[in-house]
């Protein structure tokens, strides 16, 4: 009777219905937004480097001003040396680097070229698809050659052949591409990473730059779990190489690659609340326009309701039919909603190039909260059809 009920009357339960079916496929849609987009940050900042460190010198101040991390020339060679005999690092790279201006035949392109030791790759997680990396005699011997990332290669070889064993020019002198970088894309920052010359660390300094300092030091942990026992000993290592007194601030900046996996997940997380939270107040309100076209369909049925309590028929009888009709607007809506949500979410992860994620527990519990709502706001009209006097419900007009 319920269901013959909600087929007399198509538009008006499809419009009750969309309430809820919009509050489940939120909850299913925004869940499934957050996770993925979650899971995209975490693995652009995964490409960064496993258990990635990054060592900055500190601030320089004049007239007042900061010139901000990286602003003071205070990291040098012997900072990285230090640290690499720490027993929770595995591996260090210092880096110097600096805009350049790079030429090929007819094409030039301006990017950063990076200073460093082999080690670099390792510590950033990175491979090389064509070529060899430099070693460490190219690093002594200050060696003009380099390797170049993906989007260099493209901007400077646009026929696409091989660039190794090519010669270009970097402010002037020759160097020769020994390797191509893997491509790694754009990191969570929007910096493309394969826009990037890297060369042996005397090579920059002394042929490019002119300087004998660092402008960064990156390093990886052993593992995650000695993350934070590598920051304790790097600030402790390099405070004692910087003869800083215990009442000394540090002039130097050691960031965690853990920690900010850690924020952006936690921001995720809050965002994938919030959403969640919207998507909630839209079942309520589904559920409000349930009862509402309850209370309507009981007023209608006034007639009905008295022929039957005169047949014979128990409060419980008329409470269950009203309750079912509900509860049957509640169901189909929430099934509906959440084939719209797997849809939505479908979509809108093929669109940004996340991995679709759709969690089960959001899906079942938001069915769930579709059955619950169906029971509660339904259940007020339904007890109202209940305690009709037959003889005044026959009278009704």
């Amino acid at each position: 009777m319920a269901f013959d009920s909600l087929r007399s009357n198509k538009v008006r339960a499809t419009l009750t219905m969309l309430g809820i079916i919009i509050g489940v496929g939120a909850v299913i849609t925004m869940t499934a937004i957050g996770q993925g987009a979650k899971k995209a940050v975490t693995d652009q900042i995964a490409t960064l480097g496993t258990n990635l460190l990054t060592i900055y010198p500190g601030a320089t101040f004049g007239g007042g001003v900061s010139s901000g991390a990286g602003g003071s020339n205070k990291l040098t060679e012997n900072d990285a040396e230090a640290i690499k005999k720490l027993s929770s690092i595995s591996a260090v790279a210092p880096i110097a680097s600096a805009q350049v201006q790079v030429v090929a035949a007819n094409a030039n392109w301006s990017t950063r070229a990076t200073g460093t030791t082999p080690e670099y790759l390792t510590v950033k997680n990175w491979k090389v698809t064509s070529g060899n990396n430099f070693l460490q005699s190219d690093v002594r011997a200050a060696r003009k050659v380099c390797l170049i990332g993906k989007t260099v290669a493209l901007q400077l070889f646009p026929d696409g052949r091989d660039p190794v064993g090519a010669t270009v020019r970097i402010k002037k002198l020759p160097f020769t591409i020994i390797g191509v970088l893997d491509e790694k894309g754009t990191n969570s920052f929007g910096v493309d990473q394969d826009d990037i010359i890297l060369a042996p660390l005397y090579t920059v300094q002394k042929k490019l730059l002119g300087i004998t300092f660092l402008n960064v030091i990156i390093a990886s942990a052993v593992s995650d779990q000695q993350n934070d026992q590598a920051v304790a000993d790097i600030t402790a290592t390099l405070r004692q190489m910087h003869r800083l007194l215990p009442s000394d601030e540090n002039d130097f900046q050691v960031r965690s690659q853990v920690e900010l996996a850690s924020a952006a997940a936690q921001n995720a997380n809050t965002l994938t609340s919030l959403l969640s939270n919207a998507a909630i107040i839209s079942l309520l309100v589904g559920g409000i326009g349930i009862m509402n076209i309850m209370l309507v369909t009981v007023t209608e049925r006034t007639r009905e309701i008295g022929v039957r309590k005169s047949l014979g028929a128990k409060r419980r009888d008329i409470l269950t039919q009203f309750l079912t009709e509900a509860m049957a607007l509640s169901l189909i809506g929430g099934i509906i909603g959440i084939l719209f949500g797997l849809g939505a979410s479908w979509f809108i992860s093929k669109s940004n190039g996340w991995t679709l994620f759709i969690s089960p527990t959001a899906t079942g519990l938001s069915f769930a909260a579709a059955a619950v709502i169906g029971i509660f706001f339904g259940f007020y009209p339904a007890q109202k059809a209940a305690r009709m006097n037959p003889v005044e419900a026959l009278r009704y007009e």
